[in-house]
């Protein structure tokens, strides 16, 4: 401990501050990181559920589209049958 002085300590004390400083920030920068992604996750899930809204809505309207149809279809042939005057 003869080799060893106080002001040594000391510097290596200050770099391991600064250090311990860094790892810090890097630590807050992940975690922003981690609430961006998160972020842009939830609007994306939002935008997913939007458009399964929208597809749900245009398959019930083609539903009731080919529903008319057949009927119309369905009448057309019954026509043939019926008398005209």
């Amino acid at each position: 401990m003869d080799g060893i002085s106080p002001d040594l300590i000391y510097e290596i004390l200050r770099k391991m501050q600064g250090d311990i400083a860094s790892w810090k920030e890097n630590g807050r920068e992940q975690r922003q990181d981690s609430i961006s992604v998160r972020s842009h996750l939830h609007l994306l899930e939002g935008e997913m559920n939007n458009l399964r809204a929208s597809m749900s809505s245009l398959h019930d309207r083609l539903d009731r589209i080919e529903n008319r149809l057949e009927l119309r279809e369905l009448a057309e042939a019954q026509a043939r049958f019926e008398p005209h005057p």
